[in-house]
């Protein structure tokens, strides 16, 4: 029987043993030590901002961002459709209502122009967002200067949500660095991995202070534990920002591997009916942290779905993409503005396995599999 073939893996190597085994025989496995404030200090130097703060989660890092902005009950924000529900929970968190922007064609992310018209039109209404969240999908930034002169004139506070983004650029610079805070995810299926883990970003040093003492269970500095504000159990471990580090010395390495996935399955499957294939924006470099495709069954001859269970029935994980947060049961009641892109492209998209440490064999099956499903299948 065949390997499985998975999406998105972890790809380690020998310098995140070594940064662990130290902090193992330093005794340093708390979540505070040299390899957190180091992976901090790195982390700033590789995307070109000047203060980080390493939390637990991306999740964890995108609720301190929100209350660091100001978003009480009651308020709303405004966020893309088209992410994974992390984006949208973190806003719940504090009792805040998400409203979700719908996404446009050239980089499947928050469609500038829509955003533009829906500000306009609730300034006229009185009604301003708290804030913004703008997600930078599948590794690929949003067009965030049109994103940021419309906040800016509303003066409506911008997180970057750069949870698959590590390693893109926007007109040279790392997406996640141009809103007020960004915020990075580490998990297990990211371009590179802390296990779990997150980072928070800005070059106000007073936010990030600040999230570093709401990530300890806001404790205030007495010899006694003491606390007049409700914090959270939020630091990254010693043990695992040791990891962070190691991962973080090759991320172009993976950020190359994954752009040559792409371009396997792009000149091989160029020639199949239906097929198109992510764009890339031309303001900037993506990752292709994960490779998303739509497929037009009346020219392919086989649905997303059709295609996505005849992989799987191969040992090959694929995934749909991402489901738009308008239409999950949990947010029916929440608004939204357009959605029909979104919704056509969770209709029609399919991530395919990705990973950096994917074989030239694992994307031959892949390729084959996904030739097999087509009524017009491509011979060589």
């Amino acid at each position: 029987m065949n390997k499985p073939i998975l999406l998105s893996t972890p790809h380690m190597g020998d310098q995140e043993l070594e940064f662990v085994k130290e902090a193992f025989e330093t005794n340093w496995i708390a979540p505070v030590g040299p390899h957190v404030d180091a992976f901090e200090q790195e982390f700033c130097q590789v995307v070109g901002t000047r203060h980080a703060a390493a939390v637990s989660s991306g999740t964890a890092a995108l609720h301190l961002a929100l209350r660091l902005v100001g978003v009480k009950s009651g308020d709303e924000v405004f966020c893309s459709t088209l992410t994974f529900i992390a984006t949208a929970s973190a806003i719940t968190y504090l009792g805040a209502k998400p409203v979700f922007i719908d996404c446009d064609r050239t980089s499947w992310n928050m469609d500038p122009e829509l955003l533009r018209q829906a500000l306009d039109w609730r300034a006229r209404l009185g009604k301003l967002p708290k804030a913004l969240v703008l997600v930078h999908l599948y590794g690929q930034s949003a067009d965030i200067d049109p994103i940021l002169e419309v906040c800016d004139r509303y003066e409506i506070p911008v997180i970057e949500d750069a949870a698959e983004a590590l390693g893109a650029t926007y007109k040279g610079r790392s997406p996640g660095t141009f809103g007020e805070i960004g915020i990075y995810s580490f998990n297990g299926n990211k371009i590179i991995t802390t296990s779990g883990g997150g980072m928070l970003v800005s070059n106000h040093p007073d936010f990030v202070s600040k999230a570093r003492f709401l990530a300890t269970q806001a404790r205030d500095p007495a010899p006694h534990y003491q606390h007049s504000h409700i914090g959270y159990n939020y630091r990254l471990s010693n043990i695992l920002a040791g990891v962070g580090r190691g991962q973080l010395r090759v991320l172009n390495q993976r950020v190359a591997a994954r752009r040559r996935n792409f371009e396997i399955y792009q000149e091989a499957l160029a020639e199949l009916p239906g097929i198109e294939f992510m764009p890339e924006a031309p303001y900037g470099r993506a990752t292709r942290w994960l490779t998303c495709l739509t497929i037009n069954p009346d020219a392919f001859g086989a649905d997303r779905e059709q295609v996505r269970l005849a992989l799987a029935a191969k040992q090959i994980e694929t995934r749909p993409v991402w489901k738009p947060l308008h239409l999950q049961p949990v947010f029916a009641e929440c608004h939204s503005i357009g959605g029909a892109i979104a919704e056509d492209l969770f209709e029609h998209g399919l991530c395919l396995p990705s990973g950096s440490n994917l074989t030239t064999e694992d994307l031959e099956r892949v390729i084959e599999g996904i030739k097999a499903t087509s009524r017009c299948p491509v011979h060589n």
